[in-house]
């Protein structure tokens, strides 16, 4: 799965949260300054492109819609960072989760004691 850009990570969501949507209907969920429809237009093909959209044809407009799930998604990116900064090792993520404190020692117990149920109830 080919990873996304910020912009094009932003409208993925639009179409998680939202559903099928046309490109002007996107407009909507912006602030001015807007951005301009042909911009929009442009990402949104590239999504498609990159295999995260299709779109049925409604006369001569296009209506798209989201074939990746955002767990699917999630999983993906996860093991992409997995990969790339910790040589695939999950203990090493884990580990540096845990020694910068982004997790404390109770959450991580509670983690194991989640996994060790699932495995049980399996």
């Amino acid at each position: 799965m080919k990873g996304l850009t910020t912009k094009e990570e932003e409208l993925m969501g639009f179409f998680w949260e939202k559903g099928p949507l046309f490109v002007k209907e996107m407009l909507a969920f912006y602030d001015e300054p807007k951005p301009h429809f042909n911009t929009l237009s442009t990402i949104v093909r590239g999504l498609e492109e990159k295999g995260y959209l299709d779109h049925k044809t409604y006369g001569n407009t296009y209506q798209y819609c989201a074939i990746v799930s955002e767990e699917d998604f999630r999983k993906g990116t996860l093991k992409n960072v997995i990969s790339k900064y910790f040589n695939n090792s999950y203990l090493s993520a884990v580990s540096s989760l845990v020694k910068e404190e982004d997790i404390s020692l109770d959450d991580l117990k509670k983690l194991i004691e989640e996994v060790e149920n699932a495995h049980q109830s399996e």
